[in-house]
């Protein structure tokens, strides 16, 4: 059975995320039903990272098994066709063994956080960035922002809900820079707890207007205590823009790798859920 990996590019604004649910349209329900339509089967994709509403992403991978054998670059085409009218789009389709899977497999998911910092009111960006309004200072954030890089205890910006068994995560960089009107977030991990990147970017917003400095940060960091954390950024501003995988393993060896890594992260969040 044939197995793809889809790259795929989404605006989250009319969707209660990635993950398929009861109470709204989901991005996994619309490829699916792509699927459907495409090739008469019912299909369960599995994405690397389960975003939440309103919510977007430039690079979401996921993996589709189909019974029959497609060129990839026609699986792309028909189901981009059959996504519309939703603001979901195939970016990329490629054939992978069976091994391959789009959340174990993954070693590192990449996010960026916008935020439209001006005065006059957002039209065009309006539930794609985060309006702030008060003028940011973008290097204090992006000092700040370093006292997150490396394995901490992250209880202080995970959600109270949060079902991944442990709060200790690695952040393997976090970089703030200001382009033109925008302030830029960027920060890269093997894995992120629920609602972590938000309730970071939330934080160092307070660095920015300049209420905070990094030791601040840092003392809301070692408290491990949620009611020490910053306001969380809203959804409008965040995008999951990369998925990345190791590029040359045999086929044995990366079945061996997702079989370890399915056991070690059970249970875990891998994005903003």
């Amino acid at each position: 059975m044939p197995r793809y990996k889809l790259t795929v590019e989404y605006d989250g604004r009319p969707f209660c995320g990635w993950q398929r649910q009861a109470n709204g349209s989901s991005v996994q329900a619309v490829i699916e039903r792509a699927i459907r339509a495409f090739s008469g089967e019912d299909v369960t994709i599995g994405g690397a990272g389960r975003t939440d509403t309103g919510v977007h992403a430039t690079g979401q991978v996921c993996h589709a098994d189909l019974s029959k054998t497609w060129p990839a670059r026609t699986v792309m085409g028909a189901l981009n066709f059959h996504c519309q009218p939703d603001p979901v789009v195939i970016l990329d389709c490629t054939e992978m063994h069976e091994g391959f899977d789009a959340r174990f497999s993954a070693i590192r998911r990449s996010y960026r956080y916008r935020i439209h910092n001006r005065l006059p009111p957002l039209t065009h960006q309006l539930g794609l960035a985060w309006h702030v309004k008060t003028d940011l200072d973008a290097e204090a954030m992006h000092s700040a922002a370093q006292e997150f890089v490396g394995h901490h205890d992250f209880t202080t910006f995970r959600h109270s809900r949060c079902q991944a068994k442990s709060p200790e995560k690695t952040l393997e960089e976090f970089r703030v820079f200001r382009e033109g009107e925008f302030v830029i977030a960027e920060c890269s991990s093997r894995s992120f707890l629920h609602n972590q990147v938000r309730s970071m970017v939330g934080t160092l917003r307070l660095v920015g207007e300049g209420k905070w400095g990094p030791g601040d940060v840092t003392k809301a960091l070692k408290a491990r205590d949620r009611k020490a954390c910053g306001p969380v950024a809203p959804a409008d501003g965040l995008y999951l823009t990369r998925v990345d995988y190791r590029p040359a393993e045999t086929d044995v060896e990366l079945l061996r790798d997702w079989q370890a890594r399915k056991v070690a992260m059970d249970g875990e969040d891998d994005g903003e859920t």
